[in-house]
This record gives C-alpha cells, sequence and structure tokens, in this order.
C-alpha cells in the first residue's frame, strides 16, 4: 500500500512538472509587444478586460501595456520603436502624415467612439449648461491634444466662441489636475478615475460629460508604423482579434462583472466606485461595438482638428486607417 501511496505522489509530481513546464514553453512562445498608452483610465476598460481575461494570450501575444502620459509621447516612442503600438488619439496619424513622414502611422484598430473626459467645476452646479462657460477660465490640456480640441469643439457646436472662454492649453496633459487642486482655473477636464477622485476629496464637481457634448468620433485608436504593419501582419490581426474580445465583454456584461476584471488595474479605487465610473461610461455609450474605423467618424476628427487650427491639409483615410481585420 505505501508503495501504491508512494509511486502516486510520483506520478503526480511528474504531472504537475509536466504543466509548469508546459506553460512555461508557452510564455516563451508569446511574440511581445509593446503598447504605450497615452492615459491610464477606466475609459480603456475593454483595453484591460482583453489584458485580464488573457485574450491577448490566446493570440499568441505577450502585451506589455506603458504609460505613455500625452498623444505627442506615444507618438514619439512609436516612431523610435520604443514601442511597437501606440494607443492614443487618432489626431496624431494626422500631423505624422502632413508633416512629410514617410513611414507614417497608421490607425489599425478603433477603441472608444466618445471623449472620455469629465468636466469639473470648482462650484457645484444643478443646473449646468454649456453657456455657463462663457467668461470662465477651463484647463483643457496639451494644445493640439484631443481633450482640448474636442472640448473647443464642443463649445462652439454649442453656442459657446472660442475667444469667450480662457480654454487653457498651457499645462502637460499629466498636471492637469494637480494644477486645479493648487488653485488654477474655474473648471478642468479630467478622464477617469481622476474626476471622481477629485470629486470625492472636495476639490469640484462633475458638470459634464465631454463625450456627449462632442458625439462620435474616433477618438482613441490603436496605431503602429507602416513599415511595421507590412512587415507584423499576423501580429497586427491578432492584437485586433483581442481587442474586438474586449469590446465584445464590455457591451455584453454588466458594469459590476466589468469592475472586478479590471480591478487590479486600479488599486487604488474601491470596486464600488470602479462600477459607478464603469457604468458612467457605458451610460454615455463610450465604447466602439468594433474595432473598425469608418471614413465618416475619421472626417469627424479632422473637423474637430480644423475647427481648433491645428489641420493644414485634410489628410487620406485610405492611408491612414486599416480596416482589413476589422469587424464592420
Amino acid at each position: 500500500m505505501k508503495k501504491i501511496i508512494i509511486a502516486l505522489i510520483l506520478l503526480g509530481l511528474i504531472f504537475a512538472g509536466f504543466f509548469v513546464f508546459n506553460d512555461k514553453d508557452k510564455e516563451e512562445s508569446l511574440t511581445k509587444i509593446k503598447v504605450g498608452e497615452v492615459t491610464h483610465s477606466v475609459f480603456y476598460a475593454p483595453q484591460y478586460v482583453a489584458h485580464s481575461l488573457g485574450y491577448f494570450k490566446d493570440e499568441g501575444l505577450d502585451v506589455e501595456i506603458l504609460l505613455t502620459p500625452g498623444a505627442d509621447k506615444v507618438t514619439s516612442a512609436v516612431l523610435s520603436g520604443d514601442v511597437q503600438i501606440g494607443f492614443c488619439g487618432s489626431e496624431s496619424t494626422i500631423y505624422i502624415y502632413n508633416g512629410s513622414e514617410k513611414d507614417y502611422l497608421i490607425n489599425f484598430a478603433g477603441l472608444t467612439q466618445k471623449d472620455g473626459s469629465f468636466l469639473i467645476s470648482r462650484n457645484k452646479e444643478s443646473n449646468f449648461k454649456i453657456t455657463d462657460l462663457k467668461g470662465k477660465h477651463i484647463i483643457a490640456g496639451r494644445e493640439g491634444g484631443m481633450p482640448a480640441m474636442t472640448l473647443e469643439y464642443a463649445l462652439n457646436t454649442n453656442g459657446v466662441k472660442s475667444d469667450e472662454v480662457n480654454l487653457d492649453t498651457s499645462i502637460d496633459f499629466a498636471s492637469t489636475s494637480g494644477a486645479f487642486i493648487g488653485g488654477t482655473g474655474d473648471y478642468v477636464s479630467l478622464f477617469e478615475p481622476t474626476a471622481s477622485e477629485l470629486e470625492k476629496k472636495g476639490y469640484g464637481h462633475i458638470v459634464a460629460s465631454v463625450g456627449e457634448l462632442g458625439g462620435n468620433v474616433p477618438y482613441t485608436s490603436y496605431i503602429a508604423r507602416k513599415s511595421y504593419i507590412e512587415k507584423n501582419e499576423n501580429i497586427i490581426k491578432s492584437f485586433t482579434n483581442a481587442t474586438q474580445k474586449g469590446l465584445d465583454y464590455v457591451h455584453s456584461h454588466t458594469s459590476q462583472e466589468i469592475a472586478k476584471v479590471i480591478k487590479d488595474y486600479f488599486p487604488d479605487t474601491n470596486i464600488k466606485d470602479l462600477k459607478e465610473i464603469v457604468q458612467r461610461y457605458k451610460d454615455i455609450d463610450s465604447w466602439n461595438k468594433t474595432t473598425y474605423i469608418s471614413k465618416q467618424d475619421f472626417k469627424h476628427i479632422e473637423e474637430i482638428v480644423k475647427n481648433a487650427g491645428k489641420l493644414d491639409k485634410e489628410a487620406p483615410y485610405s492611408k491612414l486607417v486599416l480596416t482589413k481585420y476589422s469587424q464592420k
């Protein structure tokens, strides 16, 4: 009997060793990809779902997500090769292309279809109207970046001219919340969970969603160099597939379920607050149904950039958007 028990133990150890080595071999066979994300926000929940639930690994990719604050820094990281894939506003691809870069950047998968920032007022306003911003100082984000340009577009299309507000674009993207806490501005535009954190600490009050005011637009997309895409089509296809699975999940699960999946990515935010933030993004229909970026939506990006005075000439959709691996 004793010999049988020993044999069973040894057999168990052999099987355990097999699975350990098998998992190790699987990990080593994955293609390592670095992704530079423009900011760390619940707004990008589908990405964290795909990462947390192993959708990238299922597609043969070992994805490392690196915070790279600001679309300008993301594009620099992609162009320098520090990351293979960038995740930021699609306006950055227009700037690079119009700057005559031969190995330009291409949008190959969309994730969000609204601006993900919320307008924070220093004072509580129960009946906020966008026209209340006239004459006010608003911290809007970096000049030429999507947060600032979308906010300006929302203002201009809702009866507020650019010269009727002090739209402050002098503060670095990562420093906007700190500047507001320090006493600068009457309003600030912030992503979640930062917006809720400021409200919870008594520094301000969320009064509006910039996404609701600005309408649908391919706000945040995955980008890569033209040459990288040409040489690594299988990687781009796999990455797009995994991203689509993340989008499918957030559209088919509750805010509570999503919050539980992405909790480890936001350790300083409790599950109750995280659930509420996810629901806030659900309520404004923030996320694409598919990774497909339509010509109409891309043109809307150019309208927003043009409205901000940052578009020298229109860029060709056919060159800057790859739809080959996306579902319509």
